[in-house]
């Protein structure tokens, strides 16, 4: 089974995110969960959302897991939370940050040792759709990091998910994923 645990503020668009992912996956036949666990509901407040995918019914619906990938969405919470709870010796993580892997290891000690890519999805989202939801550019890169899609597949499925949003916001998000997926380091 595969587990992801996205890591965010509430409006950053992780939960939205989480079930974009699940609905692109469901359309390959396999089993697939998007969930979140708010603490508060206030816009800005640290949050919590996660994925499960697998082949056969996934009948554990708890939000512990030990993730193959951690996505963090805002680079704040890489200090102020701890995103390497219940990780594995192998989870890969993919952090929104204008700094580099190893700039970002050496700010985060914790981060030592680990598989971590970064990706500055905040600039990207504002560089492209107008604002700081980098859900979409984070799924670009995941897309990148664990080669689950070909880009073109993921991104045809996700316009079809974008489709009631106006065609230059859906263009915009596109133009995120295919940036975050050639950016991802």
């Amino acid at each position: 089974m595969l587990e992801i645990r996205w890591h965010s503020r509430a409006g950053q668009g992780a939960v939205t995110g989480a079930k974009g992912l699940a609905d692109v996956v469901s359309t390959t036949g396999k089993e697939v969960q998007a969930f979140a666990f708010y603490g508060s509901a206030k816009r800005g407040a640290a949050m919590t959302a996660y994925n499960r995918v697998d082949e056969k019914p996934i009948k554990n619906h708890e939000k512990y897991m030990n993730p193959d990938y951690i996505f963090v969405i805002d680079p704040a919470l890489v200090y102020t939370t701890d995103v390497t709870i219940n990780d594995k010796e192998n989870t890969t993580y993919i952090i929104t940050t204008h700094m580099n892997t190893k700039e970002l290891i050496e700010s985060q000690p914790k981060l030592a040792g680990k598989k971590v890519y970064t990706v500055d999805c905040i600039k990207i989202a504002q560089e492209t759709i107008g604002r700081a939801i980098p859900n979409t550019p984070m799924l670009g890169a995941f897309m990148k990091i664990s080669k689950m899609y070909d880009i073109e597949f993921f991104k045809e499925n996700m316009k079809r998910i974008l489709a009631k949003l106006p065609q230059k916001i859906v263009d915009a998000n596109m133009l995120a994923i295919q940036r975050a997926y050639d950016e991802v380091k």
